[in-house]
């Protein structure tokens, strides 16, 4: 059984202006989301800025989201790093906490082999006893976990059980519902792909355009499962502009501007990420406007 099905919010994590964690606006953007419909919550992943968190942030963040939601959807704590032992350690903790799940990134930088690779999750997977999603993301890690190997370690390893793919490559998507015989749970890494995806037997999305939009991601999912793929589709395409201009800087940079812009407080970024060029931002406003979030 899937850890969940639908739209789950890769959600930001608030700054004041002096870098610290905000939880007062965290638990008022966690409650935004489930007040909306969203269908899970990943904390701690790219768009939280996980890279830049201590260890110990990084936890309490998680702890702290855990204890807010309190049940009411799955908590998917993101936990990967580029050292195994590292991994682990957050993985291990992250389970004391109560989270329903892991999403767990392939090593950055190291850029090991897909025997590495398998090596690298399946000693995360054995160290904790919850359900482990796998994060493909070659364009901000260098490393592409191919279909293959995805498939091995979820038919060779009992609590991995799926995969966020945000390679952008449906030809890969493809070949890994083909491979997966359904041993498979597939999310989409991509907001400008949700349908698609889900067209080939995928169960959702982990998304950005949620944290500024969750009802209407919650939707594009609700509507494809319900039989009203016109509908899903519809929704999908109008808010392609939307995704390209949360996407014309790198993640997280134009969705904490978007939050901010709304009124949400999210704060700024840790650097090295810096705040959002003018002409971004006025691309940013346009499209959120013709959405009708703005």
């Amino acid at each position: 059984m899937a850890i969940f099905t639908g739209a789950g919010v890769a959600i930001v994590t608030p700054f004041h202006e002096n870098g610290e964690v905000n939880y007062e606006k965290f638990a008022a953007l966690l409650e935004f989301q489930i007040e909306n419909g969203t269908d899970a919550i990943i904390v701690c992943g790219t768009t939280g800025e996980a890279s830049t968190l201590s260890h110990e942030e990084h936890l309490d963040v998680i702890k702290y989201c855990v204890e807010k939601v309190a049940g009411r959807v799955p908590v998917i704590a993101g936990t990967g790093s580029n050292c195994t032992e590292t991994a682990i350690y957050l993985s291990k903790e992250a389970e004391k906490y109560g989270v329903d799940g892991l999403l767990v990134v392939t090593p950055y930088y190291n850029k090991a082999t897909q025997n590495g690779l398998y090596e690298h999750f399946k000693m995360i997977a054995e160290s904790v006893n919850v359900p482990i999603i796998l994060y493909n993301v070659p364009g901000r890690t260098g490393c592409n976990l191919l279909p293959a190997t995805v498939v091995r370690l979820c038919k060779d390893v009992k609590n991995i059980v799926g995969v966020k793919e945000a390679s952008g490559n449906i030809s890969q998507v493809a070949k890994l519902m083909s491979l997966a015989d359904g041993s498979v749970d597939v999310y989409s890494g991509n907001d400008d792909q949700i349908v698609p995806l889900l067209s080939l037997g995928g169960k959702g999305v982990i998304s950005v355009l949620s944290n500024v939009a969750p009802k209407q991601t919650h939707d594009i999912c609700a509507k494809y499962f319900e039989g009203d793929v016109a509908g899903s589709c519809k929704e999908q395409l109008r808010a392609i502009e939307l995704c390209d201009a949360l996407f014309c800087e790198v993640n997280p940079i134009p969705v904490k501007k978007a939050l901010n812009l709304m009124g949400m407080e999210a704060g700024p970024m840790r650097r090295p990420l810096s705040e959002m060029e003018p002409e971004n931002t006025a691309k940013l406003e346009k499209a959120m406007k013709n959405y009708g979030i703005l």
